[in-house]
């Protein structure tokens, strides 16, 4: 039989349920609700041990957050999956480049990628920010040489493209590259994790 739920109810019961499943294994306190968040949303325990956070990457990414940051996608689609209510609150904003106009020329004379030209234009941005890259494997290599070079110094970077071309080499090198990361190692990801990323430590600073 199925069980009955008010819908407000119906997510905390999920993290329960999650929590029962997780049979006595004992995450972070720092990252457990990033990691049951992306859980949640994808009903994939993989990432219990797919996720990858550098040393208080989440207490860092929640400091910035707390104190205005902007945030960076690759995708609409994860932009239109950050709870945008709070982060406006907070003073932050959320850009993806992807769509403006002149990216898609710029890519092309270049021969480069709509979101490697994406990171560059997003650089140019004044407010610290945290780049959550859930899609576009070049977007981690445009990141990483930016960040090399000295033209970006990013609060946090979220690096869970999914698929099969690139996608393990550029998370495996963004986490060399000397900033806070969440890193989802493997070819499992995308725009839901990085946008359930994103909220998990948004819903920290408004519970």
């Amino acid at each position: 039989m199925p069980e009955i739920c008010k819908p407000m109810d119906i997510e905390k019961r999920s993290f329960e349920i999650i929590t029962e499943l997780l049979d006595g294994r004992i995450l972070d306190p720092e990252n457990e609700l990033v990691i049951k968040r992306v859980i949640h949303t994808t009903a994939d325990f993989d990432y219990l041990d797919n996720l990858c956070i550098s040393p208080h990457a989440v207490s860092q990414g929640i400091a910035s957050l707390r104190d205005g940051c902007n945030i960076v996608t690759d995708t609409q689609m994860a932009r239109a999956g950050i709870n945008k209510t709070i982060l406006s609150q907070l003073g932050g904003e959320v850009h993806c480049f992807m769509s403006d106009p002149g990216v898609a020329d710029e890519a092309k004379s270049r021969e480069a990628t709509r979101a490697a030209v994406s990171m560059e234009r997003a650089a140019a941005l004044e407010k610290p920010c945290i780049f959550a890259i859930g899609n576009a494997p070049t977007a981690l290599f445009a990141l990483y040489d930016l960040i090399r070079a000295g033209r970006l110094h990013p609060a946090l970077v979220i690096g869970v493209p999914v698929g099969f071309v690139n996608v393990v080499e550029s998370k495996e090198q963004i986490m060399t590259a000397g900033v806070p990361y969440i890193v989802a190692r493997g070819r499992k990801g995308g725009s839901n994790v990085a946008a359930a990323i994103c909220n998990a430590m948004l819903y920290q600073i408004k519970r």
